[in-house]
């Protein structure tokens, strides 16, 4: 009888807990910085809903937690154009309507294209509309160079090993290495070249410090340790942030170039409510609200012209690379300490 009762007991809590939890009308998957709180409340404020915004800081996550139960748990995601390839491609995507984002017309003109804009559109639908960008340059030590670093050969050398933050990423990692061995295309490399960039990254593991996840984290391990070098995944957001920090520091795209990614608002194919996920798109373009974005994470908006940018600065737009889940396991592999021969590749 008393296990019985406990039984009830449990359910009934258990049910109240779940009537009482607060419904949710927007669920967001963001990078950090994306949805600040006082911004999320502001769109609440106005459209009396209730929204749940989730983090992630690397693209293999956001692919596996938009993956679980079929993009069921987001409506909506801010996805680079590249990453949002292969989510169009696993219908975890749905088209947007532009005409419901009027927003878009205080947008400069280079986005307002969105024909012209690769990734954007498939089979003239539109599934992406730009929301913030940046290329992932080198942030250098004041204290260990007199003048810039050139080349991103400088992460190799080795009187900075273990003075070296490196970014946690698969796609981009093997484009960087690709980008250093001079790969005619970086995003798509054959099975050689794979290989060879496996060898250059895991050239790069030991002489790295940590490979870092977020700004956060990489702006923690830069006030602790005595670090010479970044790749600066975040691009001028980590700039921005160690910058006020008080870090002696400079910021360069080296002569090879710079991958440079263009985030945007996608809806997934999960969403409950599209009208609300338009209104979050349309609400995010709003002047006040993508100046956030440069004032507080140091991120160029689609807004306002950013003027950090130099005409001679060679910037490489990401693409969609070759194989997702190839790139995903042999970068795993260069984590967990195996060396080339224990590694399955082709």
């Amino acid at each position: 009888m008393l296990r019985l009762l406990s039984i009830v007991l449990l359910v009934f809590t258990g049910f109240n807990c779940a009537s009482a939890a607060e419904p949710v009308d927007l669920r967001v998957l963001a990078w950090p910085g994306y949805a600040d709180a006082d911004m999320v409340a502001a769109f609440e404020k106005r459209y009396k809903v209730k929204v749940k915004v989730s983090y992630i800081t690397n693209d293999d996550e956001m692919w596996l937690r938009m993956g679980h139960k079929n993009g069921e748990n987001y409506d909506v995601f801010a996805v680079n154009t590249a990453e949002l390839q292969r989510y169009i491609d696993a219908k975890l995507a749905s088209p947007l309507d532009p005409q419901a984002i009027g927003n878009m017309a205080k947008q400069l003109p280079r986005f307002t294209s969105l024909q012209d804009i690769p990734g954007v559109t498939r089979d003239e639908q539109v599934y992406a509309i730009p929301y913030t960008y940046s290329e992932m340059g080198l942030i250098y030590n004041k204290n260990y160079f007199e003048q810039p670093p050139t080349s991103w050969n400088v992460l190799w050398d080795p009187q900075y090993q273990g003075k070296i933050l490196a970014y946690n990423g698969s796609a981009h990692n093997y484009t960087l290495a690709g980008m250093v061995l001079g790969v005619e295309n970086p995003f798509q490399q054959t099975n050689q070249q794979l290989k060879l960039s496996t060898e250059q990254l895991l050239a790069l593991r030991r002489n790295v410090l940590t490979f870092y996840s977020s700004p956060e984290e990489a702006s923690e391990f830069y006030n602790q340790e005595s670090v010479a070098l970044v790749f600066a995944n975040y691009g001028a957001q980590q700039l921005k942030q160690l910058q006020d920090a008080g870090a002696d520091i400079g910021y360069v795209i080296p002569q090879e170039g710079a991958l440079a990614w263009l985030d945007c608002w996608a809806m997934s194919s999960g969403v409950k409510n599209q009208d609300l996920a338009h209104k979050w798109i349309d609400f995010t373009l709003e002047p006040w609200v993508s100046q956030l974005l440069t004032e507080r994470q140091g991120l160029a908006n689609t807004i306002v012209q950013d003027t950090r940018s130099l005409p001679e600065d060679k910037i490489i737009w990401l693409e969609e690379v070759e194989d997702h889940q190839r790139r995903s396991e042999f970068w795993e592999n260069i984590l967990s300490g195996k060396t080339l021969q224990m590694m399955s590749l082709p």
